[in-house]
């Protein structure tokens, strides 16, 4: 099958070519998509390297499993592909040690309030930069929540914690998250 690279907008049309192992079709969806799953990356992985790494295994995945994807509409193929880089994230927080991501051995910090002024102030690669200083469990939990849309079943379900563990991690990232801007501004 020879790809039509005048169709190349449509996700349908890319996916089917995908499935049929087109190599051009592939690098199209990559590059669609790759500075996004990056950026998702780097928001559960503190180090550039490793995070790079989980991306390349993302798309490995991805690609492997095209052929079992039902496109859905505009904005499925992304969705899918979040969903796996996400699964890809947490599998390799989980494998870099053998300790849980979440523990309850935590300083608690102090909630000073905030201040919209000094949020504003800060940039987008500013946040990451402090989201990434996140302790690992915290910033899994926050991400999952505040980004992913899941709630704190789903969390307990997916990190094999509790509910009431998930809601303590993210208490403890949003207060840690405050403390950093406050020292930031």
């Amino acid at each position: 099958m020879n790809i039509d690279l005048s169709n190349t907008n449509d996700e349908a049309y890319l996916v089917k070519c995908c499935q049929n192992n087109e190599p051009v079709a592939q690098k199209i969806l990559y590059n669609k998509y790759v500075e996004d799953m990056m950026l998702l990356c780097l928001r559960y992985i503190s180090d550039v390297e490793d995070a790079k790494e989980v991306l390349m295994d993302s798309f490995y995945s991805f690609f492997k499993k095209i052929d079992t994807f039902t496109y859905r509409g505009a904005g499925s193929v992304k969705a899918w592909l979040k969903r796996i880089v996400v699964n890809q994230c947490l599998m390799h927080l989980r494998n870099k040690s053998n300790k849980p991501l979440l523990t309850e051995d935590v300083t608690k910090f102090e909630n000073k309030g905030s201040n919209d002024s000094i949020l504003d102030q800060l940039s987008v690669k500013d946040i990451m930069k402090l989201l990434q200083e996140l302790p690992e469990g915290y910033r899994v939990v926050f991400n999952l929540y505040v980004f992913e849309g899941m709630n704190h079943r789903e969390i307990g379900n997916l990190l094999e914690v509790s509910e009431s563990t998930s809601k303590s991690q993210l208490h403890r990232a949003r207060k840690m998250l405050q403390e950093k801007i406050l020292l930031t501004g």
